[in-house]
Parts: C-alpha cells; sequence; structure tokens
C-alpha cells in the first residue's frame, strides 16, 4: 500500500470518475426523455397541456405519435453525457482537492460545505458545454418541425440568431437551475447516505454489495426530490427564454424579468412540480446508484469523507 493516502487520486481515478459520470447522466437523462417532453410542454403551454402528467403523454401520443415523446433524445443523451462527466468528474477532483488541503479532521467537519462549493464549480464549467445542447433540445420539443436533427437544429439556430442569442439565451437560467440543483444534490446525497449507513450500523467507506446499492437508491431519492423543488422556478424560466419570442426582443435578463412578470412566482414554483419530482428523484436515484456500479467496474474505489480515527 502506498505511504500516500492521497495517490491513488490521480489522472486515471478522475477519468473513471467523469467516464461514470457521463454515462450515468446520459442514461439516466434519455430514459426521462418523455417525461422531460410532456414537462417542457405543460411548462411553455399550460393552458393546452392541463391535463397533468399522465395526460399530457395522452395529448403528445395523439397528436404527433409515440415519436413524439422522443423529441430532443440525440441532444439531450449528448448533452447530458458531456455535462455528468464534468459535474460528476468536476465533484471528485475539487472535493478531494478541499479534503487534500484542509487536512483529515478539518474536511470531515466542513464536509457538507466542501460538497457545496465542489459542486457549484463542477456544475459552472458542466453548464457551459450544456448550454447549447439544452437550448438545441428546448427548441426541438417546443417546435417539432423545426430541424430534422441535432446538427440541422444547431446550424438554424446560430444561422437565424447567433451563438450568443440561440445557445446561450438561457445560460443565466441554466446556472441558476443547475448550480443550487447540484449543490443540494450532491450535500443532500451525502448528508442521507451517512444518516441511513449510522441506522444500520456502518459507513459510507464500508458499504459493500446489494446494501451499497440500496443507500445509493434511497439516499438518491430524497436529493433529487429536494433538489427538484429548490430548482423548479429557474427550471420554468429556462424553458420559457429559449421558447421563440418569449419575454420580448431586448436582453436576456429583461427577457426573464418580462417572462417571470408575465407568469408569477407561484406559477414558476409549481407549474409542472409533480413532473418534475417524479423526474427527478427517480433520474437522480439511479445516478447515484450507475455511478456506483461503473466505479466499481472500472475498478476505482470511490472517495468517502470519513471521521478521523474510524478507519
Amino acid at each position: 500500500m502506498s505511504a500516500d493516502p492521497w495517490a491513488r487520486f490521480n489522472v486515471e481515478y478522475f477519468t473513471k470518475a467523469s467516464l461514470a459520470g457521463g454515462i450515468c447522466c446520459s442514461v439516466t437523462h434519455a430514459a426521462m426523455c418523455p417525461v422531460d417532453v410532456v414537462k417542457t410542454r405543460i411548462q411553455l403551454d399550460p393552458v393546452k397541456y392541463n391535463r397533468g402528467l399522465i395526460g399530457g403523454f395522452s395529448q403528445v401520443v395523439a397528436e404527433e405519435g409515440m415519436a413524439g415523446l422522443a423529441t430532443g433524445l440525440a441532444p439531450t443523451a449528448i448533452g447530458y453525457f458531456v455535462q455528468g462527466w464534468f459535474k460528476f468528474g468536476g465533484v471528485e477532483f475539487f472535493k478531494i482537492q478541499f479534503a487534500k488541503a484542509l487536512g483529515e479532521q478539518k474536511s470531515w467537519e466542513h464536509r457538507n460545505s466542501i460538497y457545496l462549493a465542489s459542486a457549484a464549480i463542477a456544475e459552472f464549467i458542466a453548464d457551459v458545454f450544456l448550454c447549447p445542447l439544452e437550448a438545441t433540445r428546448i427548441r426541438l420539443v417546443s417546435q417539432p418541425d423545426f430541424a430534422p436533427s441535432l446538427p440541422s437544429a444547431a446550424a438554424r439556430l446560430i444561422k437565424e440568431e447567433g451563438v450568443l442569442r440561440g445557445f446561450y439565451s438561457g445560460f443565466g437560467p441554466i446556472c441558476f437551475k443547475q448550480i443550487p440543483y447540484t449543490m443540494a444534490k450532491f450535500a443532500v446525497q451525502g448528508a442521507a447516505a451517512e444518516q441511513i449507513c449510522a441506522s444500520i450500523g456502518t459507513t459510507t467507506a464500508e458499504l459493500k454489495g446489494n446494501t451499497k446499492l440500496g443507500v445509493a437508491l434511497g439516499s438518491g431519492v430524497i436529493a433529487g426530490v429536494v433538489a427538484a423543488i429548490i430548482s423548479h422556478p429557474a427550471d420554468t424560466l429556462l424553458s420559457k427564454v429559449n421558447k421563440a419570442g418569449a419575454g420580448g426582443t431586448g436582453s436576456i435578463p429583461s427577457r426573464l424579468m418580462n417572462i417571470a412578470k408575465e407568469i408569477g412566482f407561484v406559477k414558476l414554483a409549481t407549474v409542472g412540480l409533480g413532473a418534475r419530482c417524479v423526474m427527478i428523484g427517480s433520474l437522480t436515484a439511479f445516478q447515484f446508484l450507475l455511478f456506483d456500479i461503473v466505479m466499481d467496474v472500472t475498478g476505482a474505489e470511490k472517495f468517502h469523507f470519513h471521521a478521523p480515527g474510524s478507519h
């Protein structure tokens, strides 16, 4: 065993963590694409899609066939692989750097703050890469006849609106949505996993087999629902601002303000929330499950905070 306890957290480890993050985010978001299509339609046109999640499915299928539920699948799968690569890989990288800098005792005492800071930094970086694909996805969902494919949709957005307006109109709201969401997601999941482990007399570092996977699922559901509620108003804004003509023709901040005034905070925080809680609760649980599975398959031993003297 190496004398340096940090030696195993090298380029190979962070590459495996990034790969696991890319796979878990891509697979789960792609699987939830039909729910996201209906959720986005409800947010964009609540007057038309006013029959809830199940009714929304029926409306989309009646109007567009089953293929309508797969609208935006390609940018979803690609975009969230890229985002997951930087998000999960970034959280692992930054939390380990913070832990190394603070030392065992202080990193244990401040682990929640480390989760929050690491998640915020990693998510900001990930959003720079995700935003163009998310803008393209929302345009395809809101206007199914906008373009026949991801490349052609991206090309048309650039041609008609330019890179900044076409791809990054939603960068502010995507950061407002994703950064608090990711901070809550990792901090709550870490705390929930610790509490679940304490209730069964073990620690996160000692988990094995089915127990490890069960803790990942349970803590993931809790984290996902909390994160969904916190980030929902910005999620609604993001869906609206990427719709052609929404919020007028001014700057991005002025368009966002116009949309927020038009909808009102209560509707921003509640329209489509049920569907989002179902989607994000399930999605987050399976992300942490798949992340742990892929890390195990690649032979990477995940970093865990631990109380000094407990190992």
